[in-house]
């Protein structure tokens, strides 16, 4: 596991592996209803709207279901509001967390933070003591099955700042505003499969902690992706 927002990867049974799932496409299916009621429901007008969209593809979120939360923000009146909020603290061994949420009461979403932080060894900290750490980016996914020099000349040509192998997939890093630009230009040289399709925070600088603190720091970073009004967790460990 990274820096990157991630959500816990499920190794057991199948139950709990579709629980999982189906909480994914709940925290997705928010972004999706606020990015579509903030602008346009359309996500070839909506460019922030496109980029969940594209982030529930990746995800195999079905058609159905995206297109139902776009839809239901159609019809949505003022009453049903969320906030964007965002929380910073520290984990075991100092390593930095960044916890963004969509709620519709923020007195809730606040002592469940503070009380998973507290339990986990961790606290919260304030505005800004570690955002500084983290640097917004385009991040695609895709399996090393493609053509190396293709992938990476196609990806630096269309403003990808970084491509890497990693012996199983293709890392790519993109600025934020280049990321759908070259997503676009990976279709069109014959990449079908997505497994990350984002705009996400990759800390500028990881951590090293040692097996017994790492297993701290996971657990707290699972807890608080856990939470309903949790969207993305962002932690500076190296793995």
């Amino acid at each position: 596991m990274s820096g990157h927002s991630k959500w816990a990867t499920i190794h057991r049974k199948k139950g709990l592996i579709d629980a999982a799932r189906g909480k994914v496409f709940q925290k997705i299916a928010k972004e999706l209803y606020v990015a579509a009621k903030s602008g346009t429901p359309d996500p070839e007008q909506n460019a922030s709207l496109r980029m969940v969209v594209e982030k529930a593809k990746a995800a195999n979120m079905p058609k159905d279901n995206i297109q139902k939360a776009i839809d239901k923000a159609k019809g949505a009146g003022e009453n049903e509001h969320y906030d964007q909020i965002r929380y910073e603290g520290y984990g075991p061994q100092g390593v930095a967390v960044m916890v963004d949420c969509l709620t519709d009461n923020k007195n809730r979403t606040a002592s469940f933070v503070r009380s998973t932080f507290t339990k986990k060894g961790g606290n919260l900290g304030t505005d800004g003591s570690v955002s500084y750490m983290f640097e917004r980016k385009g991040s695609i996914v895709i399996p090393n099955k493609y053509d190396e020099d293709e992938v990476m000349l196609t990806s630096l040509d269309n403003g990808a700042v970084d491509v890497e192998n990693d012996g199983e997939n293709y890392n790519i890093t993109t600025t934020p505003e280049d990321m759908l630009k070259v997503k676009d230009a990976l279709s069109q040289i014959g990449v079908e499969e997505f497994l990350e399709s984002e705009v996400t925070y990759i800390p500028n600088m990881e951590i090293e902690v040692d097996d017994e603190h790492k297993e701290k720091v996971l657990e707290l970073i699972e807890q608080l992706e856990d939470l309903d009004d949790v969207q993305s967790v962002y932690f500076n460990m190296k793995d």
